[in-house]
């Protein structure tokens, strides 16, 4: 045999290695990364206020207002931006290898396929690559329990009916007619407040998808934290409270009239109803060093490890942004701004 073909020969089988190599590096990329039963998505306060922020891993995910709300992200001290997605996105859980939210191309959105609008759940992984449709469906809230995602379904078909998919995409089935906010979730429950006949404080068991009634109140927009479930009292002005599943107690923390309210850490923070003096407000969890963060009416509080983003009530920019804990120095989020500037 002559040489030239003894090339061409191991050239052939060199192509068809790197060719089979590559397809299953292909697959391999693509077949989905399963979470453990403890995972959750985002904080109940941050999905309340529309899910812009969620941290996981070292890394912020979030909705840049400077840049048609497309996905970016950052290190917790605001370093290192990327833009990972040019689409508009809400409802952001993050957890393992995966970012999931809600986008909806009337909003904005770039390039191939937003001639027609596009919506629905989404999950991609960290880099914005192998973005999948998890759901085409308009959606009012979603969480990320273990390997499913929890969510209000809202069309014409199944108005906030409550869905669950799962991360696969390989089921996707019916929780309850009930509507369930699932925003406030731990290891294997979701606790929300009725809509319906009552305002009581129920829980979801994931495991079964069985709903039980967990305390009689009158609250709206619970929140689970280390124990405590924290709320606004509905029958008492919308003052924030906190009820112990523990002890079966009730403590209120502060005496105004709540609009929204979002908890982490040790902190909450918390929009004053006054049509006087209406102001964002932090506290410690207990009610303790109750102060005003800044005068005036604000909306879409998010919490991450080391900053409170927010804005005014009515606007999209300027988004503000405090230390979390540490002495309050409220300022614009300006390097979102120069990531937006700097990627266009």
């Amino acid at each position: 045999m002559k040489k030239s073909n003894i090339k061409v020969i191991i050239f052939i089988i060199i192509l068809v290695l790197v060719l089979g190599v590559s397809a299953v590096i292909n697959v391999l990329s693509k077949r989905t990364k399963f979470n453990d039963d403890a995972a959750i998505g985002n904080t109940a306060g941050n999905i309340n206020n529309k899910g812009l922020f969620a941290e996981n891993d070292g890394r912020v995910y979030f909705s840049n207002p400077y840049d048609r709300g497309y996905l970016y992200s950052m290190n917790p001290d605001e370093t290192d931006m990327k833009k990972i997605a040019n689409s508009h996105v809400t409802n952001i859980l993050a957890y393992g290898d995966y970012v999931y939210y809600y986008l909806d191309t009337a909003n904005g959105g770039t390039g191939l396929g937003y001639v027609v609008r596009t919506f629905g759940l989404y999950r991609t992984n960290k880099d914005g690559k192998n973005a999948v449709c998890l759901d085409r469906t308009a959606c009012t809230a979603m969480q990320l329990v273990g390997n499913y995602i929890y969510y209000q379904r809202y069309n014409n078909t199944d108005f906030t009916k409550t869905y669950k998919v799962k991360i696969d995409k390989s089921e996707n089935e019916l929780v309850s007619d009930v509507i369930i906010n699932p925003a406030a979730a731990d290891y294997g429950r979701i606790y929300f407040n009725g809509t319906e006949k009552d305002h009581y404080l129920y829980a979801l068991d994931t495991g079964q998808d069985i709903i039980y009634t967990v305390y009689q109140g009158n609250l709206w927009y619970p929140q689970y934290s280390n124990g405590y479930v924290y709320y606004m009292d509905v029958s008492d002005d919308y003052k924030i409270c906190r009820y112990s599943l523990s002890a079966n107690t009730v403590e209120i923390l502060t005496n105004d009239r709540a609009d929204m309210f979002n908890v982490l850490g040790d902190v909450i923070y918390y929009t004053k109803s006054d049509a006087a003096e209406p102001a964002l407000k932090r506290m410690r969890i207990d009610g303790s060093n109750n102060e005003i963060v800044a005068p005036g009416i604000y909306c879409d509080i998010n919490l991450t490890s080391q900053y409170a983003y927010f804005r005014q009530y009515g606007t999209e920019v300027p988004m503000y942004h405090t230390s979390l804990t540490g002495p309050i120095s409220i300022s614009p989020f300006t390097a979102a701004e120069d990531a937006a500037r700097n990627s266009k």
